[in-house]
């Protein structure tokens, strides 16, 4: 296995650890034929994922003071050619992708090649009848190359005043509901070393799911620094929250705002490409989400204090040091 393809699929573990540390237990890692010692472990972390959320699930039978919980982890609305009209928001949030990334995308395009050659097979059955149930194990992959094998509950449905086709397919997940008391409402950022930071004016309290949704908002904009942000309100509805809780609750966790941060982690992208591929400065411009190359050389410049070609120049004669 190639070095590169090797610190990819380290990165791609190391995002599934954090997952199952914040408690998401559906997201796997794609196997290969290869046999090495990180395959080795992308099968045991698939496995240890797998047992966790089984046992979640057999608990809600044992334990009687908890109950099974099915709710909707992801909803797409498709057309009758199979691109993507709408999407819930936890779909957005599991796939690390912003809403208008998914819609009017094939649906296809969501999928691993296993899975869209059945989707594809599945949908000229789909398209032959008016009324069709079924359900199809399809795998979908995220902005980080995990996968996310579910059964997904396709329905299909013909509106004879339109003429239109259009899918539903929905994602179910098991869960258990527990009750957590005064837990949600305790998390208070501020302190030093365990205790309260006294303030004249109470600050907002940021619950764990606050906190929660906030660090998958920072994964989206990791995830798609190319495309361009929605507004921080749009952003904090496909989150499940609201405005003030994004701007407020990402300023405590990161200690920068929202799109100090986007401009942040574009510039330390574009300054690696700048620096490690032949790339013109304007294609680089345009794959980290500046729209001209003047705005860009302008950023670059403020933020490192050369501009990108200098960079370059100076990185490749060993005058300048990365830091």
């Amino acid at each position: 296995m190639s070095p590169q393809r090797t610190e990819n699929r380290l990165q791609q573990i190391q995002h599934m650890l954090l997952e199952m540390a914040s408690g998401n237990f559906f997201y796997r890692l794609e196997t290969t034929d290869k046999n090495d010692n990180v395959e080795a472990l992308a099968i045991v972390l698939n496995m240890l994922a797998e047992e966790i959320q089984e046992s979640f699930y057999h608990q809600g039978f044992v334990n009687s003071h908890s109950t099974t919980t099915h709710l909707i982890q992801m909803s797409f609305l498709l057309d009758g050619h199979g691109i993507v009209q709408m999407v819930n928001q936890k779909a957005c949030s599991v796939l690390s992708k912003l809403c208008n990334s998914i819609v009017h995308l094939p649906f296809s395009d969501l999928l691993d090649e296993r899975s869209k050659t059945l989707w594809k097979n599945k949908w000229k059955s789909l398209c032959k009848r008016q009324v069709y149930d079924t359900i199809l194990d399809l795998s979908f992959v995220t902005n980080e190359n995990l996968t996310i094998p579910n059964q997904c509950y396709v329905t299909s449905f013909f509106d004879h005043k339109s003429g239109k086709q259009t899918v539903l397919v929905n994602v179910i997940q098991t869960t258990i509901s527990k009750s957590f008391g005064e837990q949600k409402d305790i998390y208070n950022l501020k302190s030093i070393n365990g205790q309260e930071k006294e303030k004249k004016k109470p600050k907002l309290k940021l619950s764990f799911e606050d906190i929660r949704k906030i660090r998958q908002g920072r994964d989206m904009i990791l995830n798609n620094l190319e495309m361009d942000l929605p507004n921080l309100k749009d952003l904090a509805h496909q989150l499940g929250t609201n405005e003030y809780k994004l701007k407020y609750g990402f300023k405590e966790l990161y200690g920068i705002t929202v799109n100090k941060f986007l401009v942040q982690e574009r510039l330390r992208k574009a300054r690696t490409m700048v620096e490690y591929t032949q790339l013109s400065f304007k294609a680089i411009g345009k794959m980290v989400g500046f729209k001209s190359f003047p705005h860009f050389s302008w950023a670059f410049k403020e933020r490192y204090g050369v501009s990108p070609r200098f960079y370059r120049n100076k990185m490749k004669s060993g005058e300048l040091k990365d830091n």
